[in-house]
């Protein structure tokens, strides 16, 4: 198994979706490749502000029996899971929030009762979720913000924890760039509290960056200096 494809095993592998086999190799070769070790720990960043962000939901004392009640049923079943030698934390972590991220989303779709822009924030949420886990994806640490830029083959994605609401007539503003200059619009934004989660309309290019600025609306090239920049070098 030790080809390139083993590196594209590590979100799997935070997921627990791997076999006992693949395990092992997957965390003998982890335990000497970096740029796994960082991919699983920006996979953790990702999966976790994903799962803090979706808004909760109380579920009904009905719901609850039933789950108790499937659990109690399936407990004869149960293998218990080993320990894992490598990253133990780090791994459950991404995991059982990953799962939360989706669950949460998937529960509020159908309890939320604002469909107007909390829908469309959770739609993102799960959207970037998907580019995360996606094979081949990458994740880069913001600058000038908590959060992390997903870069996937099939698209990228901003995931910002903590970013207010723009002041009030402006709007939050997405560029990628190929050399850090020339910056091509990638959309425009709102956001609040929580956390905020932007499928960009344009790919980030390799080697190069994903910006955001405040603007007055929409504009074909930014009026002031970035407020979050993400390389992907």
């Amino acid at each position: 198994m030790e080809t390139d494809s083993v590196h594209q095993l590590t979100a799997a592998y935070a997921l627990h979706a791997l076999d006992d086999h693949e395990v092992g190799e997957y965390e003998a070769h982890l335990a000497r490749c970096a740029s796994c070790q960082d991919e699983l720990a920006s996979f953790q960043a990702t999966a976790g502000t994903l799962a803090l962000g979706a808004p909760g939901a109380e579920p009904s004392p009905g719901l609850r029996g039933r789950i108790l009640e499937q659990a109690r049923a399936e407990r004869p079943n149960v293998v218990p899971l080993r320990s894992r030698r490598i990253v133990p934390v780090l791994g459950a972590a991404a995991a059982i929030a990953a799962c939360i991220a989706v669950a949460l989303g998937v529960w509020a779709s159908f309890l939320h009762s604002d469909v107007g822009s909390t829908q469309k924030a959770i739609e993102a949420q799960q959207r970037a979720l998907a580019l995360a886990t996606s094979e081949g994806a990458q994740q880069f640490p913001l600058q000038g913000a908590n959060g992390t830029l997903v870069v996937a083959p099939s698209g990228s994605a901003l995931v910002i924890d903590g970013l207010a609401a723009a002041p009030e007539g402006k709007v939050y503003e997405a560029w990628v760039s190929a050399d850090g200059k020339t910056m091509t619009p990638a959309g425009t934004f709102s956001a609040g509290d929580g956390t905020t989660a932007v499928v960009l309309d344009k790919p980030v290019p390799a080697g190069g960056l994903a910006a955001v600025t405040v603007e007055n609306g929409a504009v074909d090239q930014p009026t002031g200096t970035p407020i979050i920049t993400a390389p992907t070098t």
